[in-house]
């Protein structure tokens, strides 16, 4: 009995130290989304100017991947290499299996690096293609800079890594209504997607504050609609129009610019969902067409940012101006039928997003046409009144050859036939959605809304929310106990009110977008909150190579506020990256490591005007300085 005991501790211990010793490996390796398996060898693959990329002749996508590889690696390395159809040492080998190996599926593909040779093999070419994104982030980090680099051995480490994606759907939207992109910056981040392993740009191309679609048939949907005045404040509180103000703030893209957008990210196998966003957030669309609302005001204009609607404690709201849709106009079918006949002609993807969220009803309760359709209708409510909409434009959706998706409001009065949920207020959309066999995007909230506070929020742009990366990182889209088959997978979603530049984009989407690519690529079981935080560290290195943005937000020490006993403020201090030094001061003086160490929680002395704040690792400051003031500390006191 001692000795069987003895025997399973050995084994106890062999696996925990074996499963430490993987998740150290990972993370040197630093790949993101993390593998399915990695196991390392010994040595490492060179690359130099004489490599060679090996591609079978009649392989025409193959051939692309093999030229994209080559285009991200000749700016820093200056090496062209040169394609052949055979060869054996010092070259990369990109090979379709002839027989299907059924454990990497669709996306699937392995790599095997060896001191003379990598192969990656894949069943499909989108495979192959994600394997090049895994031996890119094998390289050094200085494989991302776009001028040439001296001095640095392109070496790959002796690996073998299976992989392959959890979920099918791994997306991100982008807002381009609040905020006008360009085409270039589409394309770039675009790229920077693909590198971690996303398929789908959900493109949200409509709403209050700009049409950034041409439509042919429609010119003054962008003449009048792709503009707005102009305004840098904080977005719901900017000034309204002034009489007379040109509206000269916004942009559009023709339908030369779509189609250019659409197939570059097709060649790096991302699927793009276009969303036009209704019967709600259709300002833009009634400024340019007034009689496509009931209360038909000519003057209705493109929203720049002020604030239309009061929000209730019960989360209701009442909208001041019109930006709904009439759901009783048949002139609104007949637009939007030109709209979506356009749109699908754009959009190869499947999926056509319809919007559906947040509509203010208060106008149709008031509506002498909407009152009569309900009456024909035996409708009982609004909500049925949304729902005869909904189905009324997922037919026309479904008559251009294309499946609707629409915001979990769209399950209010009933789903439309055939549609899709984007369940965003929680997951209990796509629950339902589940339970109904309905195909389901997760992208709460709560976890993937990447426009909310991801910091301190005396340091962020002022959202309503807070989600730090950890709970990003943490959280599981696939709720127990629901036919896994309805879930497509889930994105991220970029709402741009507060965020007007691209560097600002950029802010916001990293590091969090590393989370969820490994929420929706990585198995749950090799998923390590610690390890992640190793590898995203490796990665802000290759953004510094790239010239890329990204928030340092998760060194930001989380700051509670309570009071004790004695009606005194007293400070918890606490981060969720480990192994940081926490300094602060409460004199008015810049905290830095010769200054107090935090070790227990800080009762706030009396008196005192300002606390502040920063995160040191390693003898170096990481985080941002965080000062807030004694009446904003007093704000933040838990009730």
């Amino acid at each position: 009995m001692r000795n069987t005991i003895y025997l399973f501790t050995i084994a106890l211990l062999i696996s925990v130290c074996y499963k430490a010793s993987a998740q150290e490996s990972a993370a040197s390796l630093a790949i993101i989304p993390q593998p399915v398996s990695i196991k390392t060898g010994s040595g490492s693959f060179e690359l130099t100017s004489a490599t060679q990329l090996i591609i079978p002749s009649g392989q025409a996508e193959v051939q692309k991947i093999a030229a994209l590889l080559t285009a991200r690696i000749q700016p820093s390395t200056g090496f062209n290499l040169k394609t052949v159809s055979s060869g054996e040492n010092n070259s990369i080998q990109l090979v379709l299996n002839q027989s299907a190996d059924t454990q990497l599926g669709k996306e699937g593909y392995s790599l095997e690096a060896t001191p003379t040779k990598i192969v990656i093999k894949a069943n499909q070419s989108a495979g192959l293609f994600y394997g090049v994104q895994t031996l890119l982030q094998l390289l050094p980090k200085q494989i991302e800079a776009s001028k040439p680099v001296t001095g640095v051995k392109w070496q790959v480490p002796a690996v073998t890594v299976i992989d392959y994606p959890r979920f099918g759907w791994r997306g991100i939207m982008l807002d381009v209504s609040r905020h006008f992109f360009s085409k270039e910056f589409v394309k770039k981040y675009i790229d920077q997607l693909a590198c971690y392993k996303y398929n789908r740009l959900h493109f949200h191309l409509t709403d209050d504050n700009g049409w950034r679609v041409e439509i042919k048939s429609l010119p003054k949907l962008t003449s009048v609609g792709a503009w707005r005045v102009d305004r840098v404040g904080t977005f719901n509180s900017n000034e309204p129009p002034k009489p007379g103000e040109k509206a000269a703030y916004g942009g559009f893209y023709t339908q030369d610019d779509i189609k250019e957008i659409v197939q570059y990210a097709k060649e790096r196998y991302v699927e793009i969902m276009p969303e036009v966003d209704i019967p709600g957030h259709s300002m833009a669309a009634i400024a340019a067409y007034p009689e496509l609302s009931t209360t038909k005001d000519a003057n209705t204009q493109v929203n720049p940012g002020s604030n239309f609607a009061t929000w209730h404690n019960d989360g209701t709201f009442t909208m001041h101006i019109e930006n709904t849709l009439n759901p009783s106009d048949e002139k609104v079918y007949q637009f939007l039928d030109k709209v979506f006949t356009e749109i699908a002609q754009l959009f190869p993807f499947e999926y056509i997003h319809m919007g559906g969220d947040e509509c203010y009803h208060g106008y149709w309760k008031k509506d002498p046409g909407c009152q009569a359709l309900m009456k024909s209708k035996n409708m009982k409510n609004t909500h049925e009144l949304q729902s005869y909409f909904g189905k009324r434009v997922n037919d026309i959706i479904k008559s251009k050859g294309k499946k609707a998706m629409g915001w979990d409001e769209i399950l209010e009065g009933g789903l439309p036939s055939g549609a899709g949920v984007m369940s965003w207020h929680s997951l209990k959309g796509g629950v339902e959605a589940a339970k109904l066999k309905a195909p389901a995007v997760m992208t709460p909230a709560q976890h993937a809304y990447l426009d909310y506070v991801q910091g301190d929020p005396s340091l962020e742009p002022p959202v309503y929310a807070s989600l730090r990366l950890q709970k990003t990182y943490n959280w599981d889209p696939l709720p127990a106990g629901i036919d896994s088959t309805s879930i497509l997978g889930g994105q991220g979603n970029l709402w741009t009110e507060q965020i007007p530049t691209t560097q600002q984009v950029e802010y916001m989407t990293y590091p969090r977008a590393f989370a969820l690519s490994e929420v929706y690529w990585s198995p749950k079981s090799q998923k390590n909150w610690n390890s992640f935080v190793t590898k995203v560290e490796t990665h802000f290195d290759r953004f510094d190579q790239a010239q890329i943005n990204y928030a340092r937000s998760m060194y930001d020490p989380i700051i509670a506020v309570k009071k004790n006993e004695k009606g005194q403020m007293v400070i918890q201090l606490s981060t969720e990256v480990p192994g940081l030094d926490i300094h602060y001061t409460v004199d008015n003086s810049q905290p830095s490591q010769y200054h107090p160490l935090y070790k227990e929680p800080i009762v706030y002395p009396e008196g005192a005007d300002i606390f502040r704040v920063i995160t040191y690792k390693g003898g170096k400051p990481v985080g941002k300085m965080i000062t807030i003031k004694t009446d904003d500390l007093a704000k933040r006191v838990r009730k």
